[in-house]
């Protein structure tokens, strides 16, 4: 499989105020064929048409995609999940919501759920290894079962809990064993993790440059490609002054790092847009093992809660100029969209078929 573009849903506008199937129209005329559906997205849908009803919301979405050739990479994010101290929260999410997961990705199309690693407070978890790994084997065990099965996909928070780096993670999937059960790279939450530090000064931690190295070097020497699920590429803004409680963008009990990233992700290469994670170096990592399959741009940023069609189509436009951007540097055999792919004209909001009952 070469590698292919996806979109978080996300990525192109704030549910509530850009409707997801707009989104998901501009994004396939912006040629991507991916997209990782945020719960959010298909939430807010389902109440909004549906009378919050998420399978019927499911079916339309499903059928929406497959007109514009949309394929969804997974259903994200199944968050607050392994190292629960409560146990019968642990037990309410294996019994009770993950089965209803599992209805709402088959109707969907995707075999694929993502699994962040947790940021619940720290006495809301644990940093057992062996009880972290034994939920995430429960939770393959459950998906293996389903008929088809279900894949698993974990990443590693910048501001995880317990687990806040890609090495951390990948032991995790490692000791998890299951095939089932696999990483997400990103070079957000890698480098935002082992090279920036949005609450010094300078937007770095101390030994920044060497730290990335080395991280790199032991990414590449260890990961099993086969391992990894799918890969995400963005950047992040270089604050003009360190994210502390005078910030703007502080929020009260949230760590710095999700602080920073709700607010200031970037597409690749957006240097004139503050943009100042070693992208490159860190992309290059993660092809470097051998990956080929959906890369897709996973970006927050405070732009997307601005109102108007508008803002969909920019941040569609502008994750396009960075794959292609992405493409050239890195010199892939294949891509899709080809770099001189050109975008035909957005369809108006009205043609997309947002009365309910019509998708």
């Amino acid at each position: 499989m070469p590698n292919r573009l996806g979109i978080a849903s996300m990525s192109l506008g704030r549910p509530g105020i850009h409707s997801l199937p707009y989104k998901l129209r501009v994004a396939a005329q912006y040629g991507y064929t991916g997209i990782e559906l945020f719960f959010d997205d298909l939430d807010h849908y389902a109440r909004s048409h549906f009378s919050g009803n998420h399978i019927s919301a499911a079916h339309a979405i499903a059928q929406l995609c497959a007109s514009l050739h949309l394929t969804i990479i997974c259903l994200q994010p199944f968050s607050f999940f392994e190292g629960l101290t409560d146990r019968t929260q642990t037990e309410f999410l294996l019994t009770e919501k993950l089965p209803k997961w599992f209805t709402l990705a088959r109707i969907l199309g995707t075999d694929m759920i993502q699994v962040p690693s947790n940021f619940a407070p720290e006495n809301e978890t644990t940093g057992d290894r062996d009880v972290i790994v034994g939920d995430l084997q429960r939770l393959a065990d459950l998906g293996a079962k389903e008929s088809p099965p279900f894949r698993f996909v974990y990443e590693a928070l910048a501001w995880g809990t317990r687990v806040s780096l890609w090495d951390e993670a990948y032991e995790i999937v490692c000791k998890v064993d299951r095939t089932n059960f696999g990483i997400c790279l990103d070079t957000f939450n890698l480098a935002g993790r082992v090279y920036a530090d949005p609450g010094r000064a300078d937007g770095m931690v101390v030994g920044a440059e060497e730290a990335l190295r080395e991280s790199l070097r032991k990414l590449r020497e260890t990961v099993d490609v086969k391992k990894v699920f799918y890969v995400q590429v963005v950047d992040g803004e270089r604050l003009e002054r360190p994210l502390d409680e005078e910030h703007e963008f502080h929020v009260p009990g949230q760590p710095v790092r999700m602080n920073w990233s709700r607010n200031a992700r970037l597409f690749a290469f957006e240097e004139e847009r503050g943009g100042y994670l070693p992208i490159e170096e860190t992309a290059r990592a993660f092809f470097d093992t051998g990956f080929e399959g959906w890369v897709s741009l996973e970006l927050f940023s405070r732009t997307l809660a601005e109102e108007g069609r508008g803002v969909v189509v920019e941040h569609a436009r502008r994750g396009l100029e960075s794959w292609k951007e992405l493409v050239r540097r890195l010199q892939f055999v294949e891509a899709y969209p080809p770099v001189d792919f050109v975008v035909k004209e957005v369809v108006e909001e009205r043609e997309v078929g947002l009365v309910q009952g019509r998708l």
